[in-house]
């Protein structure tokens, strides 16, 4: 099974060189536990190997056998725009990674779509036109998921895609989006992303949600990596839990792991220490 990898290099060796080709993966966790500088850090890393290949050896080292880079990665947002996502990078990771790494990035912004039917004022997101089409003639709300669906269907085949943030949907719900759209978008979005060979990563605060809507989320992917705060004496800790994975899970459970604790540094998000599970 061919393998793109996540930009995590020790838990990429871990896992067998990265996710499986055509994986959507779920990136759920508590906020600031790691889900986003997940996100950040995978979206760099697999843009240094496309921009700066000698920099993306030096940060990240070698692929594993059967592993290649995504063609291109995509960071897809509904409400912020490029410069405030690598603002955002640059307070977690290091500046000069950030700028090498995002020039192999293309992102896109779907604020209109997303703002639009809003008391929020048009000028605050509607400074330039988008490229993908005219939202401006959206008549329902439906418009943000219909917006998504066609930038995936053009982009999403053989890359990495990062959708920033699955929260942002999820508070739209109401009764123009209902919440039963969002979930048939993802389990239509499972099935193509098998044909389209590519990884696609759907970032969610998991606190936004109920235990039901979770599960539902959990249902339409193909991999669930939960990111928690554990509490031990006077400090707390990021952990990493994968409660499910396509390709990848069985292969964790025959070494006994299953609990990752994690760190932040410069290069981004880390895995710091194997909890072995027996």
């Amino acid at each position: 099974m061919n393998r793109l990898p996540l930009g995590i290099s020790r838990l990429d060796r871990m896992i067998g060189g990265g996710a499986p080709a055509g994986s959507v993966v779920l990136l759920a966790g508590e906020a600031g536990a790691g889900a986003r500088e997940f996100a950040y850090t995978s979206a760099v890393l697999n843009g240094l190997a496309g921009a700066a290949p000698d920099e993306f050896d030096r940060y990240y080292g070698d692929l594993e056998s059967g592993t290649e880079p995504p063609d291109a990665v995509h960071y897809i947002s509904f409400t912020d725009e490029r410069a405030a996502i690598t603002d955002e990078m640059g307070l977690v990771m290091d500046g000069d990674l950030v700028d090498a790494g995002m020039d192999g990035v293309s992102v896109v912004e779907l604020a209109e779509s997303y703002f639009q039917l809003t008391p929020v004022p048009t000028d605050w997101y509607a400074e330039r036109a988008t490229d993908i089409t005219d939202l401006g003639k959206r008549t329902d709300r439906s418009g943000v998921l219909e917006a998504l669906g066609e930038y995936l269907t053009e982009h999403a085949a053989g890359n990495l895609v990062v959708v920033d943030s699955v929260t942002d949907l999820v508070a739209t719900a109401d009764d123009r989006l209902a919440w039963s759209d969002l979930t048939v978008l993802l389990k239509g979005l499972k099935r193509a992303a098998h044909r389209w060979g590519g990884v696609i990563l759907l970032l969610v605060n998991a606190e936004a949600l109920e235990p039901t809507e979770l599960g539902r989320l959990k249902e339409a992917t193909d991999g669930t990596l939960l990111f928690e705060w554990e509490s031990g004496g006077s400090e707390r800790a990021r952990t990493l839990v994968v409660e499910q994975f396509r390709g990848v899970l069985s292969r964790l459970e025959d070494e006994d792991i299953i609990r990752f604790e994690t760190a932040i540094n410069d290069s981004g998000f880390d895995i710091s220490n194997v909890r072995k599970i027996r």
